[in-house]
């Protein structure tokens, strides 16, 4: 990810930084439904605009899709997800609020069967958890941590062959992927950079050709 122009887009969570909040749920079979954002510092749950576009690139590989969404936050890319047709979804939260909002909002979905909320570090999961083929990976962790290459690095066990992957960066950030990934789609915000890559054997119906753009 090399272009300037989070998770924010046209507007902040309310309240951007780590205040108690909400945000929707933008399409689907949950579409509107409004999920609590707990006082958390540092939690940027990406804004709608930038998850219509995001869910318009997928939207050929959403159906039946296994999806694993680290650093969930909100949920709201992996719920997201399942709402407009992913078979499943794997959340992975280590914040205790976060964890009790996100098996909240799935109880009260009736979700349980398709979203699953692990309690707990991302890269110990990585290392831990049985291998799971995501077909569709969500990477937004908290910026100052700087975890992008330690995740790139364990990701490969859980991941299909075809395997799609989504990154949120500080805008202008240099971030270097594993060989085998090739950019697909960019875009972002003053402050955040947004990134859809592709395995080598990935393709979307109707768009084997694909080229990056804004």
């Amino acid at each position: 990810m090399s272009r300037p122009p989070r998770s924010s887009g046209s507007a902040p969570p309310r309240p951007a930084h780590g205040g108690a909040g909400q945000v929707r749920i933008i399409g689907g079979r949950w579409r509107n439904t409004r999920l609590q954002v707990p006082q958390v510092q540092g939690l940027r749950p990406t804004s709608d605009r930038v998850r219509e576009t995001l869910f318009n690139w997928l939207m050929p590989k959403l159906p039946g899709a296994r999806v694993l969404d680290l650093f969930a936050g909100s949920g709201a890319l992996g719920l997201e997800a399942v709402s407009r047709g992913a078979a499943s979804a794997q959340l992975v939260e280590r914040d205790p609020a976060l964890v009790a909002a996100l098996r909240g909002v799935v109880e009260r979905l009736g979700a349980q069967a398709q979203v699953q909320v692990a309690a707990g570090d991302a890269l110990r999961w990585l290392e831990t958890a049985p291998p799971m083929q995501a077909d569709i990976v969500f990477v937004d962790p908290p910026f100052a941590a700087g975890l992008w290459a330690p995740v790139f690095e364990l990701l490969p066990r859980h991941l299909a062959e075809g395997a799609w992957l989504y990154v949120e960066a500080p805008a202008g950030a240099m971030l270097q992927l594993p060989p085998g990934w090739q950019p697909y789609r960019e875009g972002g915000t003053r402050d955040v950079a947004h990134a859809l890559y592709r395995r080598a054997t990935a393709t979307l119906r109707g768009d084997l050709n694909a080229t990056p753009s804004a």
